[in-house]
């Protein structure tokens, strides 16, 4: 084909190019740009790893694409050394820059690993704005159900399903179980994600720092619905969520035992729900695979194989504890295959854990443990066999 070439593909890529951009701006990155001081130090953890891993991977394209050209083949004025096999100096540029990076990489992880673990209580609410020592987090006890998920709030006394609202600049502690298979819990405007998971309690916390309409989502597959479950999570001011609590609280159902064995049975795109009370110490009834009524809690059959067991009664204990979660539920158990129900158990603690340390914005020393004193050595005498001489 001869005469003037035609501008129409490049007309056409400079039109797709147009629109991708125009596309991307509609994008919200949440994960770069989100709403938490914890998500937003874990964005800035992103960033500067991702330029870091650039100091290499951008001057190693571009030498390629250098060293290509200055050598081809066509290029007579090129250096040819065919035995050439060594460059102190360029090992030296080789092997020194990356491990540089390394070393940074490695000391910025170390550090965010420890200042931004899940279980850490917050030291701040935002950039130069320290938590109070006054200051109680929100505590909200969430459930991955199939699938859908529970939102606890003991200081209200109030549930939601499938609905999570926060004031804002509040620190947020929460308390993260299941009742079938392992989930992620996961807020990207909040905070990173963690798996919530049977007969386990995770911890996360996090805050927000500006007011919106935000999702959570679980990001590990868990079955059938697990592509709907997805949940609506609001940061608002600190009156409109008094408000919200308020009418909550007003009117609705109770989440007792008995609504809750309800409430976990699998279904897909479960609406919003709100409970306006909630059976006390119910969370901890999850945690410990004793919902069912009479049915022994795992924090006392460990209680009691650490007492070495139930002597002649625990003959009779021959159903295990294992996540059988319907097996026999409602049922009773049959006459010949009893199990103990309660052995002058210890009541459901309202608090699963050890009182948290209050957040510090000190530089990472450790936990601050003394060493350990110096122990005298016993005598020579003491456990050495009789007429053994000492050594």
């Amino acid at each position: 084909m001869t005469g003037r070439p035609s501008r129409i593909p490049s007309a056409v890529r400079t039109l797709g190019a147009g629109l991708a951009l125009a596309s991307l701006s509609g994008c919200g990155m949440v994960v770069l740009d989100p709403a938490g001081d914890v998500a937003r130090q874990q964005g800035n953890l992103i960033v500067v790893s991702t330029v870091l891993m650039l100091l290499i991977i951008v001057p190693v394209m571009a030498l390629t694409v250098f060293f290509a050209w200055r050598y081809r083949a066509a290029n007579k004025e090129a250096t040819y050394k065919p035995d050439w096999d060594h460059s102190t100096q360029l090992e030296l540029v080789i092997w020194a820059a990356p491990l540089l990076i390394i070393i940074c990489l490695g000391a910025i992880t170390w550090v965010a690993t420890h200042l931004l673990d899940p279980y850490r209580p917050l030291a701040r609410t935002a950039p130069g704005a320290p938590v109070a020592a006054a200051t109680r987090p929100l505590e909200v006890q969430v459930v991955a159900l199939d699938w859908k998920w529970l939102f606890i709030y003991p200081e209200q006394g109030i549930a939601t399903v499938n609905e999570f609202v926060a004031p804002v600049d509040r620190p947020i502690r929460f308390r993260i179980s299941a009742s079938s298979v392992m989930n992620s819990f996961y807020i990207p405007a909040l905070a990173g994600q963690i798996y919530a998971m049977p007969g386990m309690e995770t911890k996360l916390h996090g805050v927000f720092n500006q007011t919106g309409d935000f999702t959570g989502f679980s990001a590990n597959y868990s079955g059938a619905g697990f592509s709907n479950m997805r949940f609506a999570a609001r940061s608002v001011t600190a009156g409109d969520f008094a408000a919200w609590a308020a009418a909550t609280k007003a009117g609705g159902e109770t989440l007792d035992r008995m609504a809750y064995l309800k409430l976990e049975r699998p279904s897909e795109r479960e609406p919003v729900r709100r409970f306006a009370a909630v059976e006390p110490a119910l969370f901890d009834a999850v945690v410990n695979l004793c919902v069912d009524p009479g049915k022994m809690c795992m924090h006392d059959m460990m209680s009691i194989d650490a007492a070495g067991g139930l002597g002649v009664a625990g003959a009779w204990n021959v159903r295990t504890l294992a996540y059988d979660k319907f097996a026999a539920r409602g049922t009773g158990a049959l006459p010949e295959r009893r199990y103990v129900e309660a052995v002058c158990t210890a009541p459901l603690m309202a608090k699963s854990d050890a009182p948290e340390l209050p957040g510090s914005l000190a530089p990472l020393t450790g936990l601050g443990l003394s060493r350990p004193q110096r122990t005298p050595l016993a005598t020579a005498a003491i456990d050495r066999p009789a007429g053994r001489p000492a050594s």
